[in-house]
């Protein structure tokens, strides 16, 4: 693909094509001046495009006036040059460039277009510019290699969705942006009607309802590369406007959709990606229940163990009050083992001293306070087994009862072992925030490993307790399992639904569920999460009236592109796989957007703003 031009009148030959078997060709080339050196009689430059980089030589006794035009040029100058390709000499190359053995020796330099100074280097991959000022003169961001590297990895990962699908007997189908607003969870961005006055459309939060009519109208296996939209704070992994793969398939078992999307990633890993590794093939499969009680999450990363052990049994056997009285409320005691905190950074043999320590332990109580925890227990395994166990609640348990302790959690000499025990939930945040802190300061998660495992099992609803009622663990299409629909009568709560979640190295890359096709089972559903029969034939009227027209059961999932764009590229954020993103305050910086619109076209869509201009300033 390096290779590909069509020739034209700027170009032969892409900057990044030439090699040693094009010696002696003649080649127009145009792209931007990526370095110059001045040598005086003769000036290289490192021409740049979107392929690659090749050295240009001109010399001023063989051809001055391209010496003449080079000693003007200067950096993302424009140029167009016309040369031949000759081999450089012995002890010249450069093993750091594809075109490193040849360089182009221009006999014609025309410059195309002239450029400031830019704001930052182009020609480095500086991690250290900053991002605002990145956001602010993004075009130029986008010339940067780790930047181009970035969006057309992300290209291929699009393409090679789009090409494997087809070979599957999907459908690429475009939905409606201007649809609906209905409750989703997040909030809908509303685009008012000029036609209708009064009345919004909703930009989507994703295909949801409308890939599930397109079962219903018999296509049987749908995907979109989807844009969707949802008015939430945002986050290094979340965007206000993202990209996702959204499929949905019909005649099928949550084990079918399963399959097909196992087999789409591993694809996509050895295609992609060839140099990363997977933790495991076929991906683990885990149920919600076991990952909460492990990891604390429903997305735990993988790449390392760091799993809590529930050691309330020997917890509550100890002289500690508080685990004695938690445990007799039914609050479990769990432990996280953070292997060899203790030992010394600059030499393992050593503990860190006492105050180091202290200091380290007060940050991870503090970490864990955070989740909810009043507190947080722990010991620290001598290096030396002649020393005694340190930490606060090393007196609470017996010899016999910490031996039983340490062979349950496999503790070693330098460990230490954090204690969490409160509500359930509270612990679960606890494990969560640790866990990944430690994998930090232990350096644990290697960024060249991929730890993709499914999460399936989850429960149906989620309790509100403000509201009284059950809200959906994903959405009020999710069927339940079928052994547990009996329970949506007498049990909701021991219900679970029939999800699926593609996790990564920490994060949810993906998420499906087999869908209700009954029209009395997804009416059973609307009260028990807190929606009357009327609100609910007005927000999906058209839904209810479909299902009456014989649905075949279907099931479907999404993928985050850009979450796993962001993991192919091992990039910090999903900033850096979008090519124009929204800052932390959903702000684009380059364009000044959101901006504020013009009274005219406020009055032909009958909105009045209740915030002046400067007063929103002020807010801001």
């Amino acid at each position: 693909m390096s290779s590909w031009i069509r020739v034209n009148m700027y170009k032969t030959h892409n900057c990044g094509a030439l090699r040693e078997g094009d010696q002696g060709q003649s080649v127009t080339l145009a792209g931007w001046v990526n370095r110059r050196r001045d040598q005086g009689g003769l000036i290289f430059i490192d021409l740049r495009d979107r392929w690659g980089i090749v050295q240009v030589v001109v010399n001023q006794e063989q051809a001055s006036q391209a010496h003449h035009t080079a000693s003007t040029a200067r950096n993302e100058y424009v140029l167009q040059v016309k040369g031949q390709v000759r081999v450089r000499p012995e002890g010249t190359h450069n093993p750091e460039l594809a075109t490193g053995t040849i360089e182009v020796i221009a006999d014609d330099i025309t410059i195309l277009n002239t450029s400031k100074t830019p704001p930052f280097y182009i020609n480095t991959d500086d991690e250290a510019i900053d991002e605002s000022r990145r956001m602010q003169y993004r075009y130029l961001d986008l010339r940067r290699p780790a930047m181009q590297y970035n969006i057309i990895l992300r290209h291929r990962i699009v393409k090679y969705i789009r090409d494997y699908l087809d070979g599957q007997g999907f459908v690429e189908i475009e939905t409606p942006i201007l649809f609906k607003t209905t409750p989703e969870g997040a909030r809908d961005f509303l685009v008012p009607s000029r036609l209708q006055p009064g009345k919004f459309y909703a930009l989507p939060q994703s295909p949801q309802q409308l890939k599930q009519l397109l079962m219903v109208a018999g296509y049987e296996r749908y995907f979109q590369i989807a844009r969707c939209f949802r008015d939430e704070d945002l986050r290094g992994d979340r965007q206000p406007e993202f990209t996702q793969l959204d499929m949905e398939m019909s005649f099928v078992q949550r084990e079918d959709v399963m399959q097909l999307n196992e087999g789409l990633v591993l694809s996509l890993v050895q295609t992609i990606v060839p140099h990363k590794r997977l933790l495991a093939a076929p991906l683990p499969r885990l149920t919600y229940q076991e990952v909460m009680e492990k990891y604390g999450s429903d997305k735990p990363d993988l790449r390392y163990d760091l799993a809590a052990v529930d050691v309330s049994a020997i917890a509550a056997k100890s002289a500690f009050p508080i685990f004695q009285a938690n445990t007799a409320e039914g609050k479990p005691v769990k432990v996280l083992r953070a292997p060899g905190l203790l030992r010394s950074k600059e030499d393992q043999d050593k503990a860190i001293s006492g105050e180091a320590l202290k200091r380290l332990m007060k940050e991870l109580e503090d970490l864990a306070k955070t989740a909810g925890a009043k507190g947080l227990a722990w010991m620290a395994l001598p290096l030396n087994e002649a020393e005694e166990v340190k930490g606060p609640i090393g007196k609470y348990f017996t010899v016999e009862q910490k031996a039983q302790l340490f062979d349950q959690v496999d503790a070693q000499p330098g460990d230490i072992l954090l204690f969490m025990s409160d509500k359930r939930e509270t612990v679960y945040k606890c494990v969560d925030l640790l866990r990944t802190n430690l994998a930090e300061r232990l350096n644990l998660a290697d960024p060249d490993l991929l730890a993709f495992a499914w999460v399936i099992d989850f429960p149906m609803f989620y309790w509100d307790e403000e509201n009284q009622r059950w809200d959906p663990s994903q959405h009020m299409f999710t069927s339940p399992l079928p052994e547990d629909i009996p329970l949506l009568d007498t049990d909701p709560g021991q219900s679970r639904g029939s999800q699926y979640d593609l996790i990564c190295n920490g994060y949810e890359i993906g998420g499906g569920s087999i869908r209700i096709h009954n029209r009395e089972l997804q009416e059973k559903i609307f009260p028990l999460i807190g929606q009357t029969m009327e609100h609910a034939r007005d927000q999906f009227g058209h839904m209810l009236e479909a299902f009456e027209y014989g649905v075949p059961p279907h099931g479907g999932m999404a993928w985050g592109v850009d979450r796993l764009s962001m993991i192919f590229a091992g990039a910090p954020n999903i900033r850096e796989v979008i090519a124009f993103p929204k800052t932390q305050q959903g702000a684009d910086a380059m364009a000044h957007a959101p901006s504020y619109a013009e009274q005219k076209q406020l009055d032909e869509l009958y909105i009045q703003v209740t915030i002046e201009p400067e007063e929103a300033e002020q807010a801001e």
